[in-house]
């Protein structure tokens, strides 16, 4: 209607009717086709001061109008982040709502979960979240699959852009993919919780291929599961660049990728080892302290962590207290470690137990530190324990101190299982041997024994190693079940771990 009233007006003002010969007002005659330019300015107007903007239907207006009114609230809206103390120098290029009531809505829900003005401006992005359909169907997912709503403010805290996500294209995805991993669904919450960048992440991408490669060495694709819920960072750790080389370098090391798998699956943080800062370092410094490189493999396959700690400082401090306290040089010092790196981390106030101990039964420090050297888990035994055994080694069995000194491994036996039933049965049979003959072999050897089924000859004492059964030195005969090949020892020590 507008339209057509602005084209009779210039009509009208242009005076057509008049300017016209007499004969075309008496007979009608189609009007001459008015020029493009004249249809635009009857179109939008030609005088603009004669019509109010808001009357005005140019699309144009309307953008223009939409700016100026997004400017102040932009305007309003930074002013009031500023008097709360939160930068808003991220936000220009966001889209923010349209009122300060709908920014304070957000604000305040964000402190109500727990969030600061640090915590905001740590993340000023989260702000252009909305309340109702980005926060509360996000925050009631991460409820739902265990995340308790007292600890979702931390999870934000920590992982603020999962307020960005969308619940059905990206979170329960993820939920899926580790419920397929077999992490029980109860554990969901707690894998999230330690490492929430597992939302960001793309199931076909990092996760997928650092699992198929793990499952490919020889993990139990079962064990993946528990492993995630021990260690998930291990999920985002590109295979070419972390966990291809840490593999490559410990099997070069020596060791098997059975026992490399069964390491994994038992302490899946050391897949977190850094190659290049820590594990070799670490390999080098046992080197240096007088490890030999032959046993190395045994060495990581009994005490993983050894390649992850810091063993320089660790070493140097063991080595300078075996030293002083137990009379025992770097040589026979790294011995010990071979035998049980453990020792690393073992306090000293607990090294010195049992030592105080086997000293303070008129045994010599020096003869101490040969027991020491030859089973160095006689620092790891509770005083406790080798009192009990002590004592029927004196009272029972009536044996002089040198063979306890020759065979420091009775006191690693157990009391009630092993000592006093093999010593009953050799008594009652009138039988007389050494400490290591009765107790360093299993009990289908000893029975065989016993029987006069097996003959052997005296051996040295066994080198024992914590975690798994002795193994005796020397020519030793072995019946056809009991054999093993080195690689099966090492992995049985590991899965005994």
């Amino acid at each position: 209607m507008l339209t057509r009233r602005k084209f009779l007006n210039l009509f009208t003002t242009l005076n057509i009717s008049q300017s016209l010969p007499h004969q075309f007002n008496a007979v009608p005659h189609p009007l001459p086709e008015i020029p493009k330019t004249l249809r635009v300015l009857l179109m939008y107007g030609t005088q603009a001061s004669k019509f109010p903007e808001y009357e005005m239907p140019s699309v144009t207006w309307g953008v223009i109008q939409g700016r100026k009114e997004k400017l102040v609230s932009r305007v309003i809206i930074f002013d009031y982040l500023k008097g709360l103390g939160i930068i808003p120098d991220e936000l220009h290029d966001l889209e923010l709502p349209s009122t300060v009531e709908v920014m304070r809505e957000r604000v305040e829900f964000l402190q109500k979960l727990g969030l600061t003005v640090d915590d905001l401006n740590n993340y000023p992005l989260m702000l252009g979240c909305s309340v109702r359909k980005n926060m509360i169907p996000v925050l009631g997912y991460l409820e739902k699959i265990g995340i308790s709503r007292s600890k979702l403010g931390e999870f934000v805290k920590n992982y603020p852009q999962v307020l960005h996500t969308s619940v059905i294209v990206e979170l329960a995805p993820v939920v899926k993919f580790l419920r397929g991993l077999d992490v029980e669904k109860e554990d969901i919450g707690y894998v999230l919780q330690k490492y929430p960048e597992l939302l960001g992440y793309k199931l076909e991408g990092t996760m997928s291929t650092s699992v198929a490669y793990l499952v490919s060495i020889g993990v139990n694709p079962r064990d993946i599961g528990p492993m995630v819920t021990q260690y998930p960072y291990f999920l985002g750790m590109r295979v070419g660049t972390r966990i291809k080389p840490l593999v490559d370098y410990l099997i070069n090391l020596g060791l098997p990728k059975k026992v490399l798998a069964r390491m994994f699956e038992k302490r899946a943080y050391i897949i977190g080892y850094d190659l290049e800062e820590t594990v070799k370092p670490n390999v080098d410094c046992l080197i240096s302290f007088g490890v030999r490189r032959e046993c190395l493999p045994t060495v990581i396959a009994q005490y993983p962590q050894i390649i992850g700690l810091p063993l320089k400082a660790k070493l140097s401090s063991q080595q300078y207290f075996f030293s002083l306290k137990l009379k025992i040089d770097p040589e026979g010092f790294a011995r010990v470690v071979e035998k049980m790196p453990q020792v690393v981390s073992l306090h000293q106030h607990v090294i010195m137990k049992p030592v105080e101990f086997l000293i303070g039964r008129t045994i010599a420090a020096q003869d101490v530190a040969s027991m020491v050297i030859k089973c160095p888990q006689l620092v790891a035994q509770r005083v406790e324990l080798m009192k009990n055994s002590y004592y029927f080694f004196k009272t029972e069995m009536g044996r002089p101190l040198k063979e306890l000194v020759d065979f420091p491994e009775y006191f690693t036996y157990s009391l009630e299982s092993r000592i006093k039933p093999r010593y009953q049965r050799l008594k009652s049979k009138g039988i007389r041997c050494s400490l290591n003959w009765m107790l360093n072999c299993s009990d289908q050897r000893f029975e065989e024994r016993l029987q006069g089924n097996y003959i052997e000859t005296e051996s040295v004492g066994p080198t024992f190693s914590m975690g798994g059964k002795l193994e005796l030195p020397g020519n030793f005969i072995m019946s056809d079940e009991e054999e093993e090949s080195d690689d099966e020892v090492l992995y049985r020590r590991t899965v005994s771990l």
